[in-house]
């Protein structure tokens, strides 16, 4: 739902990491989509502090962030990574501050609510003045899957993610444009925010390695995907793989459920889900990819077939979605929307 204003009590709202990458997409959603603002913080790091950043026409400046930043604040949006999260949200809770937090500090306390709002939107009700962001490929992933798991019953997940640089933040989006320049100059390629070069290549290496050989963001998809789904007994493995895509993540699904499920059953289903559309017409290929759907609110999900490994009760999907957007900042804004609905 976009707000109007003028017909809705507003905000006091605070940014924390306004100057990245998804702190600038949270300042033009909360634009566009009309969000109640009385007043908006930009809060950043020293080095951040004085530059002026555009909401609604107005120059505003970014402040530092620091506990006495949030006095006053209804609202606050997190994504400054997790030890700031650690740091400053329980602040931010103690003046009455809600908080809706980006990075992965909370994602698996108990009483803190993961919220994806057109799956689960009753758990934000029962915050204790902080709400956990999902992770961007569980968001763009559960948003096709979770349809499915209401009507068919999802019991096992394998997903193979190809994640854009953007997920690495503002400054590995700036590498890829700018190894892309060098080559086409012939000069070397300069490599300062990943372990490997960008253009040109993929590596299926993100976060850090687990005892079990899957890193942190793998398993992400096993740990949220029972939370979000309220299914402690979903199976699930993934692997994530960077690509030289500036923004997007796409998901290669496995799903198996526990009724018999088509292609068709699944398309209609899908179809008839918030925040999700079909675009599988492969006749005229057709099918979704992370260049058409930069800046699209919704997730778009294709090559849906059987998966003729699981004898009738599995599918095989192609899920692709904004990262910065539904992945982090949007998902983010609709939780707030939630609230003061």
């Amino acid at each position: 739902m976009i707000y109007d204003p003028k017909d809705e009590m507003s905000y006091s709202v605070a940014i924390a990491g306004a100057t990245g990458a998804v702190g600038a997409e949270l300042i033009k959603l909360l634009e566009t989509r009309n969000f109640p603002v009385s007043s908006l913080k930009l809060l950043a790091s020293p080095r951040s502090v004085g530059k002026e950043l555009t909401f609604k026409g107005e120059k505003i400046k970014v402040e530092l962030l620091e506990p006495s930043s949030f006095e006053g604040v209804d609202y606050a949006f997190f994504s400054a990574g997790g030890g700031i999260s650690k740091e400053m949200a329980p602040e931010a809770v103690k003046r009455g501050c809600v908080v809706i937090d980006n990075s992965s500090a909370f994602r698996y306390v108990d009483d803190v609510p993961l919220v994806v709002p057109e799956i689960n939107p009753e758990d934000a009700k029962a915050h204790k003045g902080i709400i956990a962001n999902p992770n961007c490929t569980t968001i763009v992933t559960l948003m096709a899957v979770a349809p499915l798991h209401r009507e068919f019953g999802l019991k096992r997940l394998i997903t193979s993610s190809y994640q854009s640089i953007s997920g690495a933040g503002a400054s590995a989006m700036a590498e890829l444009e700018q190894q892309a320049r060098d080559w086409s100059a012939g000069k070397e390629l300069t490599i300062e925010t990943q372990a490997h070069q960008i253009l040109f290549n993929l590596y299926p290496h993100i976060d850090a390695f687990q005892d079990n050989a899957f890193t942190k963001e793998e398993m992400k998809m096993l740990w949220e995907g029972r939370k979000i789904l309220h299914h402690e007994t979903l199976r699930a493995a993934s692997t994530c793989v960077r690509v030289p895509v500036l923004r997007c993540h796409s998901i290669s699904i496995n799903a198996e459920f526990e009724k018999p499920v088509t292609p068709d059953q699944a398309r209609e289903v899908i179809a008839a889900a918030q925040g999700v559309v079909v675009m599988d017409d492969v006749a005229n290929n057709v099918y979704p990819m992370p260049l058409d759907r930069q800046g699209i609110d919704e997730v778009a999900v294709g090559r849906i077939r059987e998966d003729i490994s699981c004898e009738g009760n599995g599918l095989v999907l192609w899920a692709v979605g904004d990262q910065i957007g539904k992945g982090a900042a949007l998902n983010a804004v609709q939780i707030a929307e939630l609230l003061v609905k």
